[in-house]
């Protein structure tokens, strides 16, 4: 019996709503998903396996012009996976514009399948929708676009029969029982993570990062410790929150989404610590894994 496996690439801008489709598409909560925009920082492989197939779904950072190394290595991210890409899906949100510089000139010249993802449809109208279909027919000529709601999984199933119907033949990439690349520690970190991004305000979310200290499993409990990096003393405060009011939070509601995700208990332990300006600094950048 033959069968099919290859890499499918989730690529657009910021809050596109990519990690919400990444979600849907694969039926694991895989990547964090916040109302903030460039919560995504790493590529996070999602794999879905059947006995004829195996979809590597590849969900990427928001395409931005970099600021800092930080950007610049999620940058790199994005083109690795536009590079080895047997399908790309571009995810655009309805409302949002695009710049030809943007990543447009990259899709029209790869000989791999693109198919345009106008999301967020359950906030605009049809004859809006109808309209930006025309646009990037015209302006990209893809392979197919669909209208889609990521969040309430309209037409999600449609844009997975595609990917179906255009996956090349090849072996399995990856064992079928393995469902991502990732390890636990790393899915323990984002959901620390995604934490911080919808407790706190303005820049505090995008100055941290966090880094598990220790992840000991014992028969009855998995025993974590994390340290949750920033850059200044002043955000140190802010993160601790009154009496430590704050970051109790962080952890009373990462733990029992820990649990839920590891399916045992889970004892917490948080600190926070400053590393000036490590969103600039490459030796801190290569250490928390973002060498690429």
């Amino acid at each position: 019996m033959s069968h099919k496996a290859g890499f499918v690439s989730i690529v657009g801008k910021p809050n596109a709503g990519k990690s919400t489709l990444m979600n849907s598409l694969v039926g694991e909560k895989m990547s964090i998903v916040t109302p903030k925009a460039q919560t995504t920082r790493h590529r996070i492989l999602g794999i879905v396996n059947e006995e004829s197939y195996q979809i590597i779904f590849s969900d990427t950072p928001g395409v931005i012009k970099p600021a800092y190394s930080l950007q610049e290595s999620m940058m790199n991210f994005v083109q690795g996976s536009l590079i080895d890409a047997d399908i790309i899906l571009f995810v655009t949100d309805i409302n949002e514009k695009y710049d030809e510089g943007d990543v447009i000139e990259k899709l029209r010249k790869t000989s791999s399948p693109v198919a345009v993802l106008v999301n967020k449809i359950d906030k605009s109208t049809e004859e809006h929708v109808k309209a930006k279909i025309d646009y990037w027919q015209e302006t990209l000529k893809p392979k197919a676009i669909f209208a889609i709601s990521a969040l309430l999984t309209h037409n999600v199933q449609a844009v997975f029969q595609f990917v179906l119907d255009n996956l090349p033949e090849h072996a399995p990439y990856y064992a079928k029982d393995e469902l991502t690349d990732k390890s636990e520690r790393f899915f323990v970190s984002e959901i620390i993570r995604e934490k911080v991004f919808k407790l706190y305000e303005k820049e505090i979310p995008y100055s941290t990062e966090v880094i598990i200290t220790s992840f000991k499993e014992e028969e009855r409990m998995i025993r974590i410790s994390a340290e949750i990096i920033v850059e200044r003393d002043s955000q140190k405060n802010i993160i601790i929150g009154k009496s430590g009011s704050m970051i109790k939070k962080v952890g009373t509601y990462a733990r029992q989404d820990m649990e839920e995700f590891l399916q045992k208990k889970v004892f917490l332990e948080l600190f926070v610590k400053v590393i000036s300006d490590w969103r600039s600094k490459k030796n801190y950048l290569k250490s928390f894994g973002y060498d690429q």
